[in-house]
């Protein structure tokens, strides 16, 4: 390979260092949209819940962005090192979380893998006994939400690494 093949041509850096665009400055109606859409999802939901949810679901998407973003909210809001670190071996390392956080973790993979075909009766009656139905509506609606921002952000190679807490919300 050449150095060529590992650096964009204009930037000298290598690809997933070089946005492929800034896609909130050219579609702003959708990314207000998203925003807002965000702030909705989120109220009624435990916060807590809502980082752990961010958190899993841009691990499984393969978010970096996401990931730099919420794991570093979730540590300035007071979680713990250890708990976002077991976050990806969650079902090993059960006793770290409460029956309701496993029970939106294990949502959260069930909606964010649909290859697997669906989201499983059993999984969904484990949430719906933890949540009641508003929690578990806005649970499903953060889900879906943080999904769709990993999708913009691995789409058009949003850079990890120099968001601060509370620089943006979503």
């Amino acid at each position: 390979m050449t150095t060529n093949e590992h650096h964009h041509p204009t930037s000298g850096l290598p690809p997933e260092h070089t946005p492929r665009q800034h896609w909130a400055e050219l579609a702003p109606d959708v990314y207000k949209a998203m925003v807002r859409l965000d702030a909705a999802s989120r109220r009624g939901l435990d916060p807590v819940i809502g980082e752990l949810v961010k958190i899993r679901a841009s691990q499984l998407n393969h978010c970096a962005f996401c990931l730099d973003m919420h794991t570093k909210d979730a540590l300035a809001a007071g979680e713990s090192v250890q708990r976002i670190v077991q976050l990806s071996a969650w079902e090993e390392s059960k006793h770290f979380y409460t029956p309701k956080e496993l029970a939106a973790i294990e949502l959260t993979e069930a909606v964010t893998v649909l290859t697997d075909g669906f989201v499983p009766d059993e999984v969904w009656e484990r949430a719906a006994k933890q949540f009641d139905e508003t929690e578990l509506a806005h649970l499903v609606a953060a889900i879906t939400t943080i999904n769709a921002w990993n999708r913009f952000a691995v789409t058009t190679r949003m850079v990890p690494g120099h968001y601060k807490p509370g620089d943006i919300k979503h």
